[in-house]
């Protein structure tokens, strides 16, 4: 890990670039509708067409990555990243109106495309560098850790600029994924072997199979990955719309505060990566107590109101899904092989995307209505990625050793053969 740590420096900057590009407008938007003289739906939908883009593109960024390679993916990503911030920051610059919001959503619609092939690709790359799980681990601990420190820094960043110009946050987009672009391209180095040569036809068959033999603990992941995220936009926007309305917090002040429990869940997430190392067990449990925290906290949110409790537990809420995030990355990353493995951590990409997507129209919908409505439902979500973790994800460990043997088919180019392989210190998942 020693030997690759500027690899993933440089992996870890995208999570972080990401999130900034997306995250840190959400602060500014009231100040986006009032100076191009849009409604709050229009508005909205600068941040929805680059979630919806990503999320249809993702699965065919996958599949390309374990075609051709990871970087060759990333690369061309971070590039339409900054083209398409470059082209809405112009647009918030240079015009007025209806024309710049056009011209911003089609700056929007480019990232989408962008951040389609650079995120989602990281985690697969992480699990192709090492061979040790615990490193693995490890690794992805410090990715979750580098997109959700993005998720703290964006609402103050996003305040901070727009105090000064609107369009600021438009205008670093572009600045911060070029310099994301410059590590990759210098720090990253390519793999060995790091192209499948499958057909597409191979690919989908193997593909589908792996789904088959797999689908209970992989569907179960990607569902629990997207009920986290659901629930942290689901309470970033609830939190948001309580400080404003309620307690009349704006800017850097409401920034920070928002920061708070995302600052537990950054911490969660290093801790929960660095910590169970390469047991295959200690993750699949630390995930079932990070849903069971998340669910508990939402419930007792349900019987207070005021703000120094909400915020309390929340934290405690966000600290559940710290926990959960990078231990369904290394299960997933760790139990599928590297020929499909792109492919299937881009699908549960998607859905976490789809998370982010859902939480806020959701919880603004029942934020009209009984307070027990909107708590008892986000409960009852966290409540089923919680009985997912606990019964549906299922690693195996032969005496507690981490070693395990699992059977698979495969292509060689020479005709087909099955093999019997041994991992060492890896337990396979079915």
């Amino acid at each position: 890990m020693e030997k690759k740590k500027w690899d993933l420096v440089a992996l870890a900057s995208i999570p972080l670039i990401m999130t900034l590009g997306n995250s840190m407008l959400i602060p500014v938007l009231p100040q986006i509708s009032r100076a191009l003289g849009i409604g709050s739906f229009r508005v909205s939908m600068i941040i929805t067409v680059y979630a919806v883009v990503a999320i249809l593109l993702i699965p065919i960024a996958g599949y390309l990555s374990d075609r051709f390679g990871r970087k060759k993916i990333i690369i061309p990503s971070l590039i339409i990243t900054a083209a398409g911030g470059a082209v809405s920051a112009a647009a918030a610059w240079m015009m007025e109106g209806g024309t710049a919001y056009t011209v911003i959503l089609a700056g929007r619609f480019l990232q989408g495309i962008g951040a389609a092939g650079a995120f989602p690709i990281v985690i697969p790359l992480v699990g192709d560098m090492f061979d040790n799980e615990e490193k693995v681990a490890k690794s992805l601990g410090i990715i979750e850790t580098s997109n959700t420190f993005g998720k703290v820094l964006s609402p103050i960043l996003g305040a901070l600029l727009g105090s000064f110009i609107w369009f600021l946050p438009f205008v670093a987009i572009p600045i911060i994924s070029l310099i994301s672009l410059v590590l990759v391209i210098f720090l990253v180095k390519v793999l060995k072997n790091e192209k499948n040569e499958q057909s597409i036809g191979e690919f989908l068959r193997t593909t589908k199979k792996v789904l088959r033999e797999k689908g209970r603990w992989v569907y179960a992941i990607f569902a629990i990955g997207g009920i986290a995220m659901f629930g942290v936009f689901g309470l970033l926007f609830y939190l948001s719309e309580t400080l404003e309305s309620k307690h009349h917090l704006h800017g850097v002040i409401k920034g920070l505060v928002l920061a708070i429990p995302l600052a537990f869940l950054c911490l969660a997430s290093y801790l929960a990566g660095k910590f169970t190392g390469k047991n295959k067990a200690a993750m699949k449990w630390t995930g079932f107590a990070g849903m069971s925290l998340l669910t508990v906290s939402l419930i007792a949110v349900g019987f207070t109101s005021q703000i120094i409790y909400v915020l309390g537990l929340m934290s405690f809420g966000s600290i559940g899904i710290g926990m959960v995030l990078p231990c369904m990355d290394t299960l997933l990353t760790e139990g599928i092989e590297k020929e499909q493995r792109g492919t299937i951590t881009s699908l549960y990409s998607s859905m976490r995307f789809i998370g982010v997507s859902l939480g806020p129209p959701a919880v603004s919908l029942l934020m009209g209505g009984n307070r027990w409505a909107l708590f008892g439902t986000l409960a009852g979500v966290s409540l089923l990625g919680g009985l997912l973790s606990l019964f549906a994800v299922k690693p195996e460990s032969k005496g507690g050793s981490g070693e395990g043997t699992y059977r698979m088919d495969f292509k060689k180019p020479g005709g087909m053969g099955k093999k019997e392989l041994t991992h060492k210190r890896l337990s396979a998942l079915r």
